[in-house]
């Protein structure tokens, strides 16, 4: 039975046990897509990164929720570099590719953390509300916007993110689009929850991709280009972003869990 190497990683925290956990399984070719599905389901983590390295050096990722492939993932990616960088010390930049997002660059930088090149998807006010948002959430937020990934609930503070309850049989009629609820910070600038019913699970620990949409967003409102974002789920991370002129910089650390191999 074939054997395959298998990694998993405690992304944008320094403290085992918290951020998100990733699985990265690093393969010198494809996987059929059921059997790819059916490892990131027997993991039952967030996400499990697959990579590919292609002849012109790139590295090809896709990433698999429990329940189905993902288009965009911030924390597997992270945790793929974190992989990468590790089995050869000598290199501080790699490339990444996936299909919906296209390259993402992705380079050491010289506070130690891992630093991710996101296209900007800034989100944009909602006009009208889906009634499964409205009563979707415990807690009644003051702006609604959208973009290619999520609905984004702007609540009034930050203790309203960490105290308001999803209705997940409502938020998961909102499918293909996930929930993000977020405020200002306290000791952060901004901070946030994530809510998936439709494509993960309950709530993601951390979830680097929506900062693509969250740093523009609070980045505009705080006339800030550099941001540090706190993911205040039970299990937490601490997110460093960056504005550029097209792109948004998502830094985080990483934390080695486990190393082993799985038969399939």
């Amino acid at each position: 039975m074939p054997e395959l190497n298998i990694q998993i990683v405690d992304a944008f925290t320094t403290r085992q046990f918290s951020g998100n956990q990733a699985a990265v399984v690093v393969l010198d070719a494809w996987l059929a897509p059921e059997l790819m599905q059916s490892i990131a389901s027997e993991n039952n983590l967030s996400e499990t990164a697959f990579v590919v390295r292609n002849a012109a050096g790139i590295h090809e990722i896709r990433w698999f929720s429990p329940l189905k492939e993902i288009d965009f993932c911030g924390h597997a990616t992270l945790a793929s570099a974190f992989v990468i960088f590790a089995a050869d010390p000598a290199l501080s930049e790699i490339v990444f590719e996936a299909r919906a997002v296209g390259r993402l660059p992705v380079r050491k930088t010289g506070n130690g953390l891992i630093e991710m090149a996101f296209p900007n998807r800034a989100p944009q006010p909602l006009t009208e509300v889906p009634e499964a948002l409205r009563r979707g959430l415990s807690i009644a937020p003051v702006a609604y916007l959208k973009n290619q990934q999520a609905y984004f609930a702007v609540l009034a503070d930050e203790a309203a993110v960490r105290l308001v309850e999803p209705d997940l049989e409502r938020l998961k009629s909102l499918g293909p689009l996930d929930v993000v609820v977020t405020a200002r910070g306290d000791g952060f600038d901004f901070v946030s929850r994530y809510f998936w019913p439709a494509n993960g699970g309950v709530e993601d620990p951390v979830t680097g991709s929506i900062h693509a949409g969250l740093a523009p967003y609070w980045g505009a409102i705080l006339g800030k280009r550099e941001l540090l974002a706190c993911q205040a789920s039970r299990r937490s991370g601490v997110l460093h972003c960056r504005l550029g002129e097209d792109s948004v910089f998502v830094s985080g650390a990483c934390v080695s869990y486990l190393k082993g191999r799985i038969s399939v």
